[in-house]
Formats: structure tokens, sequence, C-alpha cells
């Protein structure tokens, strides 16, 4: 053969023999059963249709985890919180790199070698090389599939460098195969400076879009197509533009070898208008495509149905909201995460459900926890973040006592005419804490609450989150039970039960949905341009209306409703407002960590206790309690992830990021 494939990290003498080069694409004991001398060539994994389908496959199982929650990012930051097996161990990874406890010996979702649960994405960008030079070699394909592919493939290989860019910042790019004759420079790769790699990663996205299919159809669902493709290259552009990757003078002295930064010195606020330009593009043809966002349209479920008639409009968002997530395939969904664990005993689903409470249970009240594990909670900061009935965050509401906000109170009586807008959102006459009444409705519809509802196990279960009460701690269970005391609905089907993995619901985690496009390109828009315009305002009025809650130029006008009057008019004041707006719409979907990340203020941010309510309090007095879970902690090094020493080692032209 005239190239090898060469995992980057070790030594060319290790990968001498073609059956270790092809077992890394996929399987391949079906072929050893056949070949007689047990050697597997690139050609013969080629031969078919079939096994080039399989081959790709493997290049998307390496996306890395999203629903497994042991191994996912979307616990990094401050939005969960996961039990404990004991006071040192954390049952998830992400758990452990909040308290500081990262390390370059061996460093956790380390996507650069595949250590600490995460998959080796040099791996993958080397299977994708392969996929892409070998698929032309098979027979029975059209030349429209195999470029429609092999365009997958390169997309993927742009998506997984940009992945390592978000994670590492200059990476080492793996554009090619390593010829068997290769010098050492090319066996001991260089880190490519910040601007060379995103540049590298746009050119490919670009090169890709073309032959790829407009709309995947619904057989091939989670396959990359145009929308996938011109909306993942507009995220990658937003982060280009964004502070951490865009005159970080912080790396001033991070160097190359050639003694120049790694890092871009200087802002440019071009790179907005690169991104907005990519966001709109986006834009159009997803919504060309009926992209939008998801309003729900089914049959409501019997227990809502008479709070439905009664509290209409308020009844409809709330489902168009708790149902976004969980209903599979949905017109919101522009990419989804479909490599779902085959056990789900670890999905998001299942740790964020609740047990089934004895009354609501139609097999007899056994509180099974089996597919129902209870045990990730979010955090008092998340809760405190969603925005009031007003559309603002509740430090700005004019309306309410922001510092008798836990105060204990009771929600209104059935009979009152302030329990109307209340009904099928909170229970009547529970007692709940100031901070409870009067928010928008992501809140009732993602949280499970004391004296909300919890809807799953096809049921609406009326909650306390008091110890021995629905939701609560109960002591039947040991260490399976919510440590905040506040829920999490978003990611449980209302149909999933427990008992049995065949009563969960599956569907897609959004990589990339309608929501997140419009308030993108309210973002991209209002750094680029002097001050805000109604074209930003349209942008994420788009995902406020969908919330139910005021348009962003109505309300903050208004001095009865906020106290800092016309904050929306000025560039940093609707900065501001929008990245608290992605904060709650996106909330627990692994954003806001990284939005924290690329705007630097990770230090302050996620440097702060993990708090919650006392989840052994039996009534309010002894529940609503502030407690501190854990002290989370994050150093200015951990904006660039560590390489392994041991990569070091191997390569002596790496360059360690700073601080490790």
């Amino acid at each position: 053969m005239k190239y090898i494939h060469i995992n980057k990290r070790i030594r060319l003498k290790r990968f001498v023999y073609t059956v270790g080069l092809a077992l890394t694409l996929f399987s391949c004991s079906e072929f050893l059963d056949v070949v007689p001398d047990n050697t597997v060539t690139f050609e013969d994994i080629f031969s078919s249709k079939q096994q080039a389908w399989n081959a790709l496959a493997k290049i998307y199982y390496t996306l890395p985890y999203v629903n497994n929650h042991l191994y996912s990012e979307y616990g990094l930051g401050d939005e969960y919180r996961v039990y404990l097996t004991n006071q040192i161990d954390s049952r998830s990874i992400a758990d452990v790199i909040n308290r500081g406890d990262q390390s370059a010996n061996y460093p956790l979702l380390g996507l650069w070698s595949g250590t600490g649960g995460a998959w080796n994405l040099y791996q993958a960008l080397y299977n994708t090389n392969l996929f892409m030079e070998y698929i032309e070699l098979v027979g029975d394909m059209s030349e429209t599939e195999k470029a429609d592919w092999k365009a997958q493939a390169k997309f993927l290989h742009a998506y997984y460098t940009f992945l390592l860019v978000q994670h590492y910042g200059p990476v080492v790019i793996a554009n090619n195969m390593v010829p068997m004759d290769a010098t050492d420079d090319e066996l001991y790769p260089r880190r490519s400076k910040v601007e060379e790699c995103f540049q590298y990663i746009i050119q490919l996205i670009d090169e890709a879009i073309p032959d790829l299919r407009e709309k995947a159809n619904s057989d091939v669902y989670g396959q990359v197509d145009k929308t996938v493709a011109k909306a993942i290259k507009a995220r990658i552009l937003l982060f280009r533009a964004s502070p951490l990757f865009n005159g970080n003078t912080d790396y001033s002295q991070f160097l190359d070898t050639d003694g120049k930064p790694f890092f871009p010195q200087t802002y440019e606020k071009q790179k907005w208008k690169e991104a907005l330009d990519a966001i709109n593009e986006a834009i159009e043809i997803c919504e060309k495509n009926n992209l939008g966002l998801y309003t729900f349209d089914k049959n409501l479920y019997t227990y809502d149905r008479a709070d439905y008639e009664a509290n209409t409009e308020r009844m409809q968002t709330l489902y168009d909201l708790r149902m976004l997530i969980v209903d599979p395939w949905n017109k919101e969904v522009v990419w989804g995460f479909s490599n779902l664990s085959p056990s789900g005993v670890e999905d998001w689903q299942s740790i964020t459900n609740i047990p089934l409470p004895t009354g609501y249970d139609s097999f007899g009240g056994s509180y099974d926890t089996h597919i129902c594990f209870g045990s990730t909670s979010a955090t008092l900061a998340v809760t405190e973040r969603y925005y009031t009935k007003n559309g603002i965050p509740m430090e700005e509401d004019v309306t309410i006592d922001y510092n008798r906000r836990y105060d204990i109170v009771k929600t209104p009586t059935e009979e009152s005419a302030e329990y109307e807008k209340l009904r099928g959102i909170l229970q009547p006459g529970a007692q709940v804490v100031n901070m409870y009444l009067d928010r928008e409705l992501r809140f009732y519809a993602n949280l499970g609450i004391t004296g909300g509802y919890f809807r799953s196990h096809s049921n609406r279960i009326a909650t306390s989150m008091f110890a021995e009460e629905p939701g609560g701690r109960y002591a039947k269970f040991g260490i399976q039970y919510l440590t905040t005391g506040i829920g999490i609905q978003k990611f449980v089907h209302p149909d999933t039960k427990a008992g049995h993995i065949a009563r969960l619901v599956r569907f897609p985690y959004p990589l990339m949905r309608m929501a997140d496009l419009y308030l993108m390109k309210a973002e991209a828009l209002t750094q680029y341009i002097d001050a805000p315009t109604q074209e930003v305002y349209d942008a994420i009025n788009k995902v406020r209306r969908r919330a139910g809650i005021p348009d962003v130029e109505v309300v903050w006008s208004d001095p009865e409703r906020v106290k800092t009057v016309n904050k929306h008019t000025t560039k940093e004041g609707m900065l501001e407002i929008i990245l608290r707006e992605r904060d709650n719409e996106l909330a627990f979907e692994g954003h806001r960590y990284w939005d924290v990340v690329r705007y630097k203020n990770a230090v302050t941010e996620f440097s702060k206790p993990n708090v919650g309510w006392n989840n052994t309090g039996t009534d309010a007095e002894s529940f609503f309690v502030r407690t501190i879970y854990q002290q989370n902690k994050f150093f200015k090094k951990n904006y660039l992830w560590p390489i392994g020493l041991h990569e070091l080692t191997i390569n002596d032209n790496l360059v360690q990021n700073p601080g490790w």
C-alpha cells in the first residue's frame, strides 16, 4: 500500500499490519472468517455498499457522548448536580472536572487521546481520511451516492477538528494519510495556529456542502445534510469571532516554535460579520425545508385536558416548551444525536426521572426505580436564572421583592381568581418559596419543583420534593435521589415509565436546533453593529414569543417592570440579555458552559458553590434551606484542556497548553 493509517500519538512500528489498520474502522470479524491468511485490506472493506455503509456508521459512532451522563459534557458548568457514590467519587466525569480535578497525567473527557471516558478524535479523523480515500473503490454505488457519503465524512472530519479546537485551541491538523516513507515531521507533527485551524475547518465544510443532500429523508435522520452543515458552520464561525479566539491577549505568551502566538492577538470585528452571514444562510435553508420553532399539535394528555380548557393559552405554551426536546425528530431539530445507548440506563432521561410514587402507579405503587434513577438534579443557580413572568431576570423585576425570594409562601387556593392562570402549572395551596411564583413558563416546563407537576410515567405527578414524599429523597432508595431537591424534566418523555427499558421513549438529543440559530443571529448582529436594531429584537423575540414572554424591546423600556430601563438599547446591555436568553432557552443542553468559556467569564461563574435545598427536609421550613453540596473550581488554565503528558513524551514537537 502507498499509505498507512497511523494514530499520530503512537510510533509507526506498531501499525505495520494491515489487519490492525482495518480493525480501527469497524469490527471485521466477518472478514477474518473468510480470508484464509487473516489479512483484511481496505479494498476488502470497501468492496460493497453495505460494507462502506458500516464504515460510515463507525465514523458517526465516534460523535462524543451527549446522552450518557457519565461521559457527557452537558454536566460541565453549574447547571447539574449529580449524586456522589461517596464523598470523593462522582458518577459523572464532568462533575469531577467541575470541582477542579482535571489532570494532564490522565485528562478526563480527553478528546485528544481518548482518555477519561472520551473517544479519541484523532483516531476518528484518520478514519474519515481512510473513508474519503477508499469510498471510490465501491462498485455497487452511484457516483452521486459516493459523493454524498464522502461529503458526510469530510464534514465530520471538519466537525471533529472543531471540537478539538473548542477544547484545546491550536491542534494538529490531520489532513492526510501518512506515507510509508514518512519523515519525522510527518510522524510527529506540530500544532497549527488557531486561525489556521478555523480556516481549515471552514474550507472543508465549504467543500462538503455542494455534494450533500439538501435535507435527509426520515429513514436516515441524523445523517449530515446541507441544513446540518450550514448550521454547524455558523456555530463554528460564531466561536471563531468570540473573545476566547478573537484577539485574546491572555495568550500573548503562548507561543509556537516559531516564537509567534498560537492565538490571534488582534480583534477583528469582521469575524462577527462572517458569522452573521453564515447564520443567515443557515436559517434560510432550514426555513426553506420547513424547519422552525416547535409547537405541540398532538393529542393532549388526559390528565391535563380540564386545566387546558380553563387555562388554554398558558397550557399550550407549557406543552410547546415541555415537549420540544422529547418529541422525536420534530421540526425544530436541525441535527440530532441518535447514537443512544442500547440500555438507556445512563441516559439523561433515566437519571433525571423521578420514582413513581404510590397512588400514581397503575402497577400497584411499587416505587420502581428501574430506568428511573432520580439521581441528577438542577442547581439553585439554574432556578434563579430563569426569568419572571415579565421575561426579565428576578433581580431586574420591580414587581417582585427580590430580597424575599426565599420566603416560604402558599400558592393560591383552587377557588381563588389568582389560581386561574396557574392551573396545570402549580398545585393549589402548596407551600413553596416566593421565587417559585410568577416565573416564566420555561421554569415550570423544564424543572420539577415543590408545589409543581412532573409529567412522567403517563401521569401528572404533584411533586413535593420533601423527604419521603413525591419526588423527594426516599430512604429505601439509598443514593438514588435528587440531591438539590430540584428536578429536571426537560429530557423526560411523559410516556416513559419505570420498570423496564422497553417503556423508555427514545428521542434524539439536539446537537443543533432552530432556537439556537435565532439566538446566534441576535448575538452576532449585536456584536457587529454599533447599537441594537429591530432586526436584533426580531431574532430574539422569535424565541421569547414561543416561551410566552413579552418582546424584549417592550419590557425593557417599561419602568414599571424593569430597574435598568432601556438596557436593550446598548450593545453591552443587549449582549447580556441575549446570553441570559441562551441560558434559559438552552438550559441543560450543554451550551451554557461553552458560552461562558468563549466569553472568558468561567473563572468567576464556575468557581461558585454548588447549591440546592436541604434534601432531608420533611417540611417547608426544613427543606427550603440553602445547602452547599460542592465547591466548584475553574482555574484560568481550564479554558484550554490539557494534552496528556504521554502525548508530549511521544511527540517532542507538541507544546503543552498554558498552566498544565
